[in-house]
């Protein structure tokens, strides 16, 4: 199993920088999501060969490895334009993977086509409908060129995106039956995944080769309710990225069932809430991952 480092918070520090702070951390692996010097939200990576080789450098000077790599464009988009970028940025993240000897990209199905568009479609193509088959299309497009690479896909259900639960987003893997393609588990969006933490855990048997750790309340129960959202029944996805022990999970049943299940990938740090803080909550995050590896892992 890899722990690894979601550097978001770090991200005002240049990738070498990045590569130190996560050795003195305690990581030995970094989570590379997306920030505007490598892998930018959206649009083409802006990564060169100086850029590469000054990042494989800093790695190597510090001891980490590159655990992931996570791309984000709009693969599930229904306006054709907005797709054919998005397989262009694939195809070069692609490459980019290879090049940093990264064997695993993570990234979600995608909420479709680009916020703007979305709110001024009087056509109704931003329906659920049309952004599973502009996802379709991309894995017909992606998953060969994986394979061919040898690199392993692993996606994710995320709140707000056409496909918010585990359940049909384990079919689909299921149904695409290719090595290439796998599941990520995002324990802060456990209350949108499912109702039963565990349940929805197994799910993944077999398929899940990624998780990310970080706690969060269920903005979903019926009582007590955690949070104001004007107007009064608005279906936002509220949802945190704290620290684990400050939310509702039950860490736990979390470790134990994917020891459970036979889990064996990469473990990540993924608190996004606490700038102010961000060493001591990656220090923090890092004993608490390792303190129940230990209990439950043996």
């Amino acid at each position: 199993m890899k722990i690894a480092l979601d550097p978001y918070m770090h991200r005002h520090l240049s990738l070498p920088d990045i590569c130190r702070l996560t050795a003195e951390l305690g990581y030995e692996h970094i989570e590379l999501s997306p920030r505007a010097d490598f892998l930018q939200w959206w649009t083409r990576p802006r990564v060169y060969p100086e850029r590469i080789q000054a990042f494989k450098k800093a790695m190597k000077d510090h001891s980490v490895g590159l655990a992931t790599l996570q791309p984000m464009y709009r693969w599930s988009s229904p306006y054709q334009d907005e797709w054919e970028m998005a397989m262009d940025n694939w195809k070069r993240t692609i490459e980019i993977a290879v090049e940093m000897d990264a064997p695993l990209l993570i990234s979600e199905f995608g909420r479709g086509a680009s916020p703007e568009r979305s709110a001024a479609d009087r056509e109704g193509r931003h329906s659920a409908e049309a952004c599973e088959n502009a996802f379709w299309r991309s894995m017909d497009v992606l998953v060969p060129i994986l394979e061919r690479e040898g690199l392993t896909l692993s996606v994710e259900p995320h709140p707000e995106d056409w496909i918010e639960t585990m359940d049909p987003a384990v079919e689909i893997v299921k149904t695409i039956n290719s090595k290439a393609l796998k599941c990520s588990y995002i324990a802060p969006h456990s209350f949108y995944y499912g109702d039963d933490l565990a349940e929805t855990i197994r799910a993944t048997q077999g398929n899940l080769v990624h998780a990310r750790v970080a706690d969060t309340f269920n903005h979903k129960a019926s009582s007590n309710l955690r949070y104001i959202v004007n107007p009064p029944g608005s279906q936002a996805r509220v949802h945190q990225h704290l620290d684990m022990g400050e939310g509702e999970i039950d860490w736990d049943v979390f470790f134990s069932t994917l020891s459970e299940i036979g889990f064996d990938g990469v473990l990540s740090s993924c608190v996004f809430a606490w700038e102010e803080r961000a060493e001591a909550s990656s220090r923090y995050m890092r004993d608490e991952m390792q303190r129940y590896v230990d209990k439950y892992f043996k």
